[in-house]
């Protein structure tokens, strides 16, 4: 028998308790998960576990990210954030401006003529894109003059380049009418009017944008190219310093110095003076190529600057071996290929010098592209198609001139009756007869050409057996556009 006497009856009810404090608790939770839910269903807190929006950046971030590529030298990167900029803020002409302005300079790192071009004309619509935003707005109209201006090559616009370059002085002058101040506008105005030929009034712009702004890297840039432009090499030199010491990472800077330095050297008639220019001049192409280095940025134009002055220095191994990692580089380029035959050329390596030349002038296979590559060393199929590289021919144009004669002086130079090149070179000194037929310093090569062959005869069964020693050709452009 169980006994219950002094236990509590485990089922008895409990009288309810009517406690304040307890009902006060019970009010406030029941206030704040009310408040809580109508927080959530108006957005203002988000429900646990659901996916946190990424922040949107600011307009200014994207902007001091892409000057700071800018000044670092990095300029795709700077246009990548200057695009994503005005994707914030498609209003702001400021920052169109300042895109239109890097698309500019970044194609001194552009070999091919066409993607010049095109670039150019994104820098161009750069400019108009800005221009419906405000079409007062000087610093765009400054801009503009500067893309034409780089746009006026007959290379890139043809034969109405000239057109080009009288809307580029147009453009300036609009600039200069809304803000009569703006140094960038008074210095690109300069550099028009030396394209122009017009080096006194040049002078003078010049001159007027250094007194209002000689802060500006574009201003020494322009009063370098102004004192070259008239053969003050020296002036030239410490202007482009001054240029590098304001942004120090743009290797276009260095490839003026360098060249300014060269240009020095070829004109010095001392030894030890010559030298040391020359030692100058590699040190700023040198430097140049470092940028590039450091960014990762794979821009053959330095390496193909030092080749040219290994060249003048007599120092072919050298300056075979930087044209080569030019490149490799961009080994698509046609550009290069071309530059690499006239290195050999100017080395005697007139038989190496064919192929590549070969490439830049009427294309080649993969096959051959990738012998030139590998330094004339014949490739395998699974070799030459690990990338398929096949070159296209690049057009005849006042830049691509240089390719095309000395290929036929090649071609001319080692004809025998097993190779019979004139047959290869008879149709290449046709085209640049009609195209340059006026250029007397061009025919002049040309004429030469045909004269070996003519004298050999295009008949493989009347060509002697040894081939005429290739005739010396200028290797520097006639005009005023210079190779690096």
């Amino acid at each position: 028998m169980i006994d219950y006497s002094d236990k509590k009856f485990i089922f008895s009810k409990r009288k309810p308790s009517n406690n304040p404090i307890r009902i006060f608790i019970g009010l406030v939770i029941i206030l704040g998960l009310m408040f809580v839910m109508r927080a959530i269903s108006s957005g203002k807190i988000a429900p646990i576990l659901s996916i946190t929006p990424t922040p949107t950046r600011s307009l200014q971030s994207y902007a001091q990210e892409g000057e700071a590529h800018f000044s670092a030298g990095d300029l795709e990167k700077a246009i990548a954030a200057y695009k994503d900029a005005v994707r914030v803020e498609p209003n702001d002409p400021v920052l169109w401006a300042d895109l239109a302005r890097i698309q500019v300079y970044s194609t001194s790192q552009i070999t091919i003529d066409k993607d010049k071009k095109a670039r150019l004309e994104e820098a161009l619509q750069s400019v108009e894109s800005g221009l419906k935003a405000n079409d007062e707005f000087s610093q765009l109209y400054a801009v503009k003059a500067f893309a034409l201006d780089w746009y006026s090559v007959s290379s890139i616009a043809g034969e109405n380049w000239q057109d080009f370059l009288i809307q580029a002085e147009q453009a300036a002058q609009k600039a200069l009418q809304y803000d009569n101040t703006n140094a960038y506008a008074l210095a690109y105005m300069a550099e028009i009017l030396v394209d122009a030929q017009r080096w006194t009034q040049a002078q003078e712009y010049i001159d007027q944008a250094l007194e209002r702004d000689p802060t500006i890297m574009d201003v020494h840039r322009v009063n370098g190219f102004v004192l070259e432009s008239v053969a003050n090499y020296n002036q030239a030199i410490e202007e482009y310093k001054t240029a590098i010491s304001i942004t120090p990472n743009l290797n276009f800077l260095y490839i003026s110095l360098g060249a300014n330095y060269r240009k020095l050297a070829n004109l010095s008639v001392i030894e030890s003076e010559k030298n040391r220019y020359f030692d100058l001049a590699l040190e700023a192409f040198d430097t140049a190529a470092k940028i590039n280095s450091r960014l990762g940025v794979k821009d053959p134009i330095p390496l193909r600057t030092i080749a040219n002055t290994y060249v003048q220095l007599g120092s072919p191994l050298f300056a075979s071996a930087n044209m080569l990692a030019a490149l490799n580089f961009k080994p698509d380029d046609s550009t290069s290929y071309g530059e690499l035959g006239v290195i050999y050329y100017k080395s005697r390596n007139y038989e190496g010098a064919i192929l590549p030349l070969q490439c830049a002038v009427r294309g080649c296979t993969a096959l051959e592209s990738c012998k030139v590559r590998s330094g004339g060393v014949d490739c395998t199929e699974e070799e030459a198609n690990n990338p398929t590289i096949v070159i296209e021919a690049l057009p005849l144009t006042t830049t691509t001139v240089i390719y095309y004669y000395i290929y036929g002086s090649a071609l001319s130079g080692m004809n025998t009756a097993t190779t019979n090149y004139c047959q290869l070179a008879m149709p290449v000194f046709a085209e640049i007869t009609a195209g340059f037929g006026g250029d007397p310093t061009i025919m002049a090569i040309v004429d030469d050409g045909i004269a070996i062959c003519r004298s050999s005869s295009i008949d493989s069964t009347s060509i002697p057996d040894t081939a005429v020693s290739p005739i010396e050709v200028e290797t520097t452009m006639p005009s005023s556009t210079l190779l690096p």
